[in-house]
C-alpha cells in the first residue's frame, strides 16, 4: 500500500494524519500488531503522536499490540520520557530491546558485495541480526515508524535502518557504523544509496521479505518546541522512503553562502545526555565550519560519554583523537575490534584538527571533557555571552562578533556551498 502526504507551506494537520492511519488499519486489518517507533532521542519525529493514535485505534478495534522502541544502543525510555513522547499509552505496553542479548542472526551479507559497494575499502562479510520478536509469526503486521533526516552513518535516517540498527544486534550495528566511518561520512550525509544504506536494503530484501513490515515515515522540523510534520509517507516498499528523502532535502538541509567561523550549538538537556548523542553537533555542522574555525557546544544535560557503560569506558580510554589515529588503534586493540561501532563514533566525533571543538557542560567535569580531547568551557560563563534563549537560528551578531546558532543539530544538515 501507499499513502503519501506532504505540505511544503505548513504542517500537516492532525486530522489528516489520523485519517491516513485509519486508512492503513482499514486496509491491513491486523489481529496482532507490533509497532517499532523511535526512542526519546527522536522526540521531534512526531512518532510519539502517531504511536499514540495507533494505540487508541487498536484498542477500539480489539487489535492486540505491543510497542518496542527502536533503541539501538540507547538507554531504555523512562516513564517520564514515555509520558512526554507517547502520552497516555500504558507503560507495560512497551517492550525493551536489548541489542546484546535479544537478537538472532538471520543472514550474512557476503564480503564480495561489501567490497563492491565500498569501492574496496571494506572486505569483510556482515552478520545481520534483529530482535527475535520481529520473527514472531503471531504478529501479522509490523509498523516501523520514524523520521527521515540527514544522518552521519547511513546518509539519510530511517526505513530499514530502524529495523537493523534500531532493533538490531551488536555485530550489525558495529559493522554498519565502521563501514560508514571508513567510507567517509562527508561522502554520505544527506544522500540515499550510500554503502550503508545498500547494506540495509540488501538485508531487508534477502532476509526479512516474508515479514509483514510497513513503514510510516515523517519529515519534520521544530519551531520553539512545536513539531511541524511536513510529510507523512506510508508504504510497504522503498518508495515512501524515497519521497521522504526528496522532501527532507527541502526542509532539513541548510546551504550557506560562506563557511562558519564560529558556530554555537545548543543541546536540549532532556534530549542529549551523552556525547554519543550530543556529537550530532559535530557531525551535522562539520561541512559548514571553516578550517581553523570554532564549534561551541552548549551541553547542560551531558553527564557521560556513552549511552552504554562499556561504550562509555571505551570512549574515555581512547578519546576523539582523529580518523587515522583511531584506525591505527582499531588494528592494534581487541577491545576496539570487538566494538568497532565505538571506533566509528570516535572518528565521527573528531574534527581531525580542522576546527576546534569546545564542550560547555554542567554535569560532568572539565577534566573528563579534556581527557577525551575536547576543550572544556564553563557553562554558566559561556551562556552569559551566548544565551540560547536570546539567539535566533542562523547568523547572529554578539557584541560585534558574527556567530552561527543552531538550536537542535539532530533536525538538519548544514553545509557551506563550497563544500
Amino acid at each position: 500500500m501507499k499513502i503519501f502526504l506532504s505540505n511544503e507551506q505548513e504542517s500537516l494537520k492532525n486530522e489528516i494524519i489520523i485519517s491516513a492511519l485509519n486508512k492503513l488499519l482499514d486496509e491491513k486489518r491486523p489481529k496482532k500488531l507490533l509497532i517499532l517507533p523511535p526512542d526519546y532521542t527522536r522526540l521531534h519525529s512526531n512518532a510519539g503522536f502517531i504511536t499514540n493514535v495507533l494505540y487508541h485505534k487498536c484498542v477500539k478495534r480489539n487489535i492486540n499490540l505491543d510497542i518496542m522502541p527502536a533503541l539501538g544502543t540507547h538507554e531504555a525510555i523512562t516513564l517520564e520520557q514515555k509520558n512526554e513522547m507517547f502520552g497516555d499509552i500504558p507503560f507495560e505496553k512497551f517492550l525493551y530491546h536489548d541489542w546484546k542479548n535479544d537478537v538472532v542472526k538471520i543472514g550474512e551479507i557476503p564480503a564480495s558485495y561489501i567490497e563492491e559497494i565500498t569501492d574496496g575499502l571494506w572486505k569483510k562479510s556482515v552478520d545481520c541480526e534483529v530482535n527475535r520478536i520481529i520473527l514472531d509469526e503471531s504478529y501479522d503486521l509490523i509498523l516501523s515508524i520514524g523520521q527521515v533526516v540527514p544522518h552521519e552513518v547511513v546518509g539519510m535516517a530511517n526505513h530499514a535502518k530502524n529495523i537493523f540498527v534500531g532493533c538490531g544486534g551488536k555485530k550489525m550495528i558495529n559493522s554498519s557504523h565502521i563501514i560508514g566511518a571508513v567510507y567517509g561520512m562527508e561522502r554520505m550525509m544527506g544522500k540515499d544509496h550510500t554503502p550503508v544504506r545498500k547494506i540495509f536494503d540488501y538485508a531487508l530484501e534477502n532476509f526479512l521479505s516474508s515479514r509483514p513490515i510497513t513503514f510510516i515515515l515523517t519529515v519534520t522540523t521544530c519551531d520553539r518546541g512545536k513539531i511541524n510534520t511536513h510529510g507523512l509517507f506510508i508504504s510497504d516498499d522503498r518508495t515512501g522512503f524515497e519521497e521522504a528523502v526528496k522532501l527532507s532535502s527541502k526542509f532539513n538541509f541548510t546551504y550557506l553562502e560562506k563557511p562558519i567561523k564560529k558556530c554555537v550549538v545548543y543541546l536540549d538537556e532532556k534530549e542529549f545526555r551523552s556525547t554519543w548523542l550530543g556529537n550530532k553537533a559535530i557531525y551535522r555542522t562539520r561541512m559548514a565550519i571553516k578550517d581553523g574555525g570554532e564549534l561551541i557546544i552548549l551541553a547542560p544535560g551531558v553527564t557521560k560519554f556513552g549511552e552504554d557503560s562499556e561504550v562509555d569506558k571505551l570512549i574515555r580510554k581512547y578519546g576523539y583523537i582523529g580518523r587515522l589515529n583511531i584506525l591505527k588503534l582499531l588494528n592494534e586493540n581487541d577491545d576496539l575490534k570487538e566494538n568497532s561501532g565505538v571506533a566509528a563514533h570516535l572518528i565521527h566525533g573528531s574534527s581531525d584538527s580542522r576546527f576546534k571543538i569546545y564542550y560547555a557542560v554542567k554535569k560532568i567535569t572539565k577534566e573528563e571533557i579534556r581527557s577525551v580531547n575536547f576543550i572544556p568551557l564553563d557553562y554558566d560563563e559561556i551562556v552569559n555571552r551566548y544565551d540560547p534563549s536570546k539567539l535566533k537560528e542562523g547568523w547572529n551578531n554578539v557584541y560585534g562578533e558574527e556567530i552561527f546558532f543552531i538550536s537542535n543539530p539532530a533536525l538538519g544538515l548544514w553545509m557551506a556551498k563550497n563544500k
